[in-house]
């Protein structure tokens, strides 16, 4: 079992669901630390619910970007951790060299459309309405020092329907999301 840490923003759905995939024996992973960017984040709880350890982790704590990054690569080196998935983080990270190639992000777009500072969330999929594109989904890549710009390792495809409000979308989208990011982990995983 390769440890993990699962670093969040928000709501942590995607991070709940890889540590249940790897609990379950889908992944062969053992995640170890949750990371959070706040100390608000809804995330925190369910995480610690299920008995992972959360460390929150703020932005405004530390005076450059380097400095955040390296706070939170300290913590996850300190819990023994391989290899880092976002679920959901929304800060910039700089990724030490000692850490390239060990990053994965999940990206509600087909990337490289609809990537970048700002596309997250529901910012996504109401672009997507408004581009009046027919399909959209979500993307599985690995972590470099631009937003979503790293090598994709996967994705899945849902369709737009003409109907469809950027919640339509949304939904479509993230339960592809539920179960593409533990395929593409483990998939992953098989090189360590």
């Amino acid at each position: 079992m390769v440890p993990i840490a699962l670093f969040i923003s928000g709501t942590g759905g995607n991070a709940l669901n890889l540590l249940r995939a790897s609990r379950g024996g889908r992944v062969p992973a053992a995640p170890v630390l949750g990371i959070s960017s706040s100390s608000t984040a809804l995330g925190n709880e369910r995480l610690r619910a299920e008995g992972l350890p959360v460390q929150v982790v703020l932005r405004k704590d530390f005076e450059t970007d380097e400095a955040y990054s390296e706070a939170c690569f300290s913590a996850v080196e300190a819990a023994g951790a391989s290899v880092i998935c976002l679920c959901g983080w929304l800060k910039h990270l700089v990724i030490p060299q000692r850490w390239e190639g060990r990053i994965l992000n999940i990206h509600p777009a087909l990337l490289p459309k609809y990537g970048g500072p700002g596309m997250y969330g529901m910012n996504v999929h109401r672009a997507v309405v408004a581009a009046g594109d027919r399909e959209s989904g979500c993307s599985i890549h690995l972590v470099d020092n631009l937003y979503d710009h790293g090598r994709i390792l996967a994705q899945a495809r849902v369709p737009v329907l003409p109907e469809d409000a950027p919640e339509d979308v949304q939904k479509r989208v993230y339960e592809q999301e539920m179960r593409l990011y533990p395929e593409a982990l483990a998939e992953f995983l098989k090189r360590f």
